[in-house]
């Protein structure tokens, strides 16, 4: 690969993720084609160098999020591992994600915009979220996989609904009593 090939691609993939980590903040219509190059330091007219369209960027940008999620989930998967559904429950409905959906789970930053896009879009969230089931149904303590994959869904369920409500009200009482009831929920599916 060329220098400038190299280049290109390293751009590239600085704007995937820039693009992956303001559309979780921001959603995914929250920041336009030229904010967001001009957060990458680049011009707006460059985009069409990288992407052929929006769409194609959004598709990206989702699976570098996705992609991202699974990395992190691994740990709990590695057969020496000793961390538990209830380790991952209390990462996940922790303060820090609650406050920072920019390197939070994309699942649940995007679910409402992904419910209003295209086609392709609403695939790849789909089949990230097959992948996040099966994560989460390799660490449940049920014998049958089809109640493994019930508790899976049942749980991916609650934290993207308890995180999801969390960020969206502000008494900060409440908000607490959403991510407890949420953590009290997951752990007593998983005991």
């Amino acid at each position: 690969m060329s220098r400038s090939q190299a280049e290109k691609a390293a751009i590239h993939e600085h704007i995937v993720d820039l693009a992956a980590a303001r559309f979780r903040e921001v959603g995914l219509n929250g920041i336009g084609v030229a904010d967001l190059m001009k957060e990458a330091g680049r011009t707006g007219g460059g985009f069409y160098k990288h992407f052929e369209s929006r769409e194609k960027l959004v598709e990206e940008a989702l699976q570098c999020a996705f992609d991202k999620r699974a990395s992190a989930l691994e740990k709990y998967t590695e057969p020496d591992s000793t961390l538990t559904m209830s380790d991952l429950v209390e990462r996940y409905l922790s303060e820090r994600h609650l406050n920072d959906p920019g390197s939070g789970c994309a699942f649940a930053a995007l679910v409402n915009d992904v419910a209003r896009s295209s086609d392709p879009v609403r695939e790849m969230y789909a089949q990230g979220l097959e992948k996040e089931f099966a994560t989460l149904a390799s660490l449940s303590s049920a014998k049958q996989s089809a109640k493994k994959r019930a508790q899976a869904v049942m749980a991916m369920c609650t934290l993207v609904g308890a995180i999801g409500l969390a960020r969206a009200v502000k008494d900060e009482d409440m908000t607490a009593e959403i991510l407890n009831v949420g953590k009290t929920l997951l752990k007593a599916l998983d005991a």
